[in-house]
């Protein structure tokens, strides 16, 4: 098996006297598609905080690459290459593609925002990801459809030169065709060699694009196991807590 871009071991997340996390172990492959999945409290959101560098967990290791590193804040978690799109995308409305995809670290020549190299960097990662949903780079974010707004904050990751992008519920609020060209544009970034782990209730979703499947019980990882060595019945029963797993974890 392939190393890990990211390996957590025994990590461990209280809040008072509630413990959150109870040593989840967790890997995160170059070039694959992950799920997180879970049932409403069972640890998803503050298993990825942590990866974020929002909420550093309390204990545990977290292996990049085999070396350890502690992930103690956001620029720390983004100059080890981890990216994460949350449901409500950060993106600004009155602003185009260019300046979203940008924003916050906007190129400079001679003091002044070049604005030129940012559209073509810009329309470079969205041709690398064979985006062909978004008529032009220069178009106001408000005027994107929900799948298109997606579409962006996916790229603009890939534009950070990601190696491990996180995506929270990426198709929640999607139609049918808008889902399918997000999930295409997921598998793509893959194919780029990033890793990717999304965090999903969508089980349709999860065996469509995900390799490897990992569910949360009320802080405990229940089951890491290949998509094509499970079910969808089997996974809804881990994530209920009626169901254990017997083979090996990934």
């Amino acid at each position: 098996m392939e190393v890990p871009i990211i390996e957590l071991t025994d990590i461990r997340k209280s809040f008072g006297p509630v413990e959150v996390l109870k040593g989840v172990n967790l890997k995160i492959y170059p070039g694959k598609v992950s799920a997180l999945v879970g049932d409403n409290g069972a640890g998803k959101s503050t298993l990825i905080k942590g990866l974020a560098g929002v909420q550093p967990y309390d204990s545990g290791e977290v292996l990049i690459d085999g070396t350890h590193t502690d992930l103690t804040s956001p620029k720390v978690a983004t100059a080890n290459g981890i990216e994460v799109v949350y449901q409500d995308l950060s993106l600004c409305e009155n602003l185009d593609i260019v300046q979203n995809m940008f924003l916050g670290r906007e190129e400079l020549r001679h003091g002044t925002i070049d604005g030129g190299r940012m559209e073509r960097e810009a329309s470079a990662t969205l041709q690398s990801l064979s985006v062909k949903t978004v008529k032009s780079v220069r178009q106001k974010v408000s005027s994107l459809s929900g799948g298109q707004r997606q579409t962006v904050a996916i790229a603009r990751s890939a534009l950070k030169k990601a190696r491990v992008v996180i995506l929270d519920e990426p198709t929640a609020a999607l139609g049918v065709a808008q889902t399918a060209q997000v999930l295409d544009l997921v598998r793509r970034l893959a194919d780029q060699g990033v890793g990717v782990l999304i965090i999903s209730h969508n089980l349709v979703d999860v065996f469509q694009v995900c390799d490897y499947v990992n569910v949360l019980y009320l802080g405990t990882m229940v089951a890491s196991v290949p998509v094509a060595e499970t079910s969808n019945s089997d996974v809804i029963g881990y994530i209920t807590g009626a169901k254990t797993y017997q083979g090996v974890s990934q």
